[in-house]
């Protein structure tokens, strides 16, 4: 079978522009979260989020081409760009076919439908910019990436919710498995910080209401948790096969073993609270990697701040590993990067592949009070040196009833 490593690292997130940058601030336990700059939140009853900062397009693209796109896609090709050249791979005739791109999103360009919507309105259809439907189409994402960067194999978007990242890098995988590429460009990507999803979620009660204190706002498995924060920004990484990344003698950072999906065949909203189908991802995982439940070490945990996913996530955590869970770290990125929806679960990943590599957990912060309902170990408010990593999981689950759970692990050689 053929072996799949993770070479280069992109990130564009709430608390840094680089992978460096991101890495050191979720080990010192920085959030991301703050008030809304992105459009008046005066009459919203939640006024806070995640928010990439001092991000600029010009830096990525052309600027016209920039002016053109969705942040969303803006995101994708920036997070791109730093990936490659991580990985110190150029993208020429010699490759061009065999590089592949899979990112995905959760709500592709929504900011530019209601951008687009609001003109029509106001100012009729000979005022609405013919970019529009080629900046919103979810699949921008990954297509701009491909012409921006010469890519000509396989290109696809994947759109699960908040499972979409996760989704990405597992079937990048495939392609590398079933010979259709040699390298892929994988991750996810979400910017959809606007009024009609802010004005959603809020009416939905999925949201924080912690408007006078954004940085604790956002707190997987505390007993004081009310929601998620809403957050924006990509990840990238660049997947190949081992063939190809010995023969150029690349960096690696760690190995994907793929993954599984479920379905929960639920709700629409609302996770199973039996947590059987993400039971059943988590378990599917780990056969399909050749594991046993003790090889795993970490668990990247989709841990929302939600009152339902965190009580059912535990739960199914344990189902899956019995006493063993309570061996296991649990850690949860959006505890500082807030929930980027489509980007959730390539944020993780990234992150993942940098606990294998460096030998660091970040923590889980806010984590002041635990639920008793919540009793594992979810690496409370401080980074844990742990060089003994052998392997973990990845998990993300969308709204919808869809569960991906990706399964990685170190780099022996």
């Amino acid at each position: 079978m053929t072996r799949v490593f993770v070479t280069g690292l992109g990130a564009i997130t709430p608390i840094g522009n680089s992978t460096p940058t991101f890495w050191k601030n979720l080990n010192d336990g920085m959030s991301g979260a703050g008030h809304i700059t992105a459009f008046d939140t005066s009459d919203f009853p939640v006024r806070i989020g995640c928010e990439v900062k001092d991000f600029d397009p010009g830096e990525w693209m052309d600027r016209k081409m920039a002016k053109r796109t969705a942040r969303v896609t803006q995101f994708s090709l920036a997070a791109t760009r730093q990936a490659l050249d991580d990985a110190g791979l150029t993208i020429d005739e010699s490759n061009r076919d065999r590089v592949g791109v899979v990112i995905a999103t959760g709500g592709g360009g929504i900011g530019l439908a209601e951008d687009g919507t609001r003109t029509l309105i106001e100012k009729g259809p000979r005022s609405v910019s013919p970019f529009v439907l080629p900046g919103l189409m979810p699949n921008a994402v990954s297509c701009l990436v491909s012409i921006e960067t010469g890519a000509r194999g396989p290109v696809l978007t994947s759109t699960l919710a908040c499972a979409s990242g996760n989704y990405s890098i597992i079937e990048g995988y495939h392609f590398l498995q079933r010979g259709e590429a040699d390298v892929i460009i994988a991750g996810g990507t979400e910017s959809a910080t606007t009024p009609v999803s802010f004005a959603a979620l809020g009416r939905l009660g999925a949201l924080s209401c912690r408007n006078d204190d954004p940085t604790h706002a956002s707190r997987p498995f505390d007993v004081d948790r009310d929601g998620f924060v809403y957050g924006e920004g990509a990840a990238v990484m660049v997947l190949e096969t081992e063939e190809h990344a010995r023969a150029r003698g690349a960096k690696i950072y760690a190995e994907v073993l793929g993954g599984r999906l479920t379905g929960d065949a639920f709700h629409i909203t609302a996770p199973d609270p039996d947590g059987d189908g993400a039971v059943r991802a988590m378990q599917g995982a780990i056969e399909s990697a050749g594991l046993q439940i003790t090889d795993i070490d970490v668990i990247y945990a989709h841990g929302t701040s939600t009152q339902l996913n965190d009580v059912t996530e535990t739960k199914a955590i344990k189902r899956v590993f019995g006493d063993h869970a309570y061996k296991l770290a649990v850690t949860a990125t959006k505890s500082m990067v807030g929930h980027l929806m489509g980007g959730a679960g390539a944020i993780s990943a990234l992150a993942g592949a940098l606990t294998l590599h460096e030998g660091i957990i970040p923590p889980t912060i806010n984590h002041d009070q635990p639920d008793p309902e919540c009793d594992l170990d979810y690496v409370p408010n401080q980074a844990r040196r742990a060089d003994d990593v052998n392997a973990l999981l990845v998990n993300a689950f969308g709204f919808g009833g869809q569960n991906v759970v990706l399964t990685m692990k170190r780099y022996y050689g």
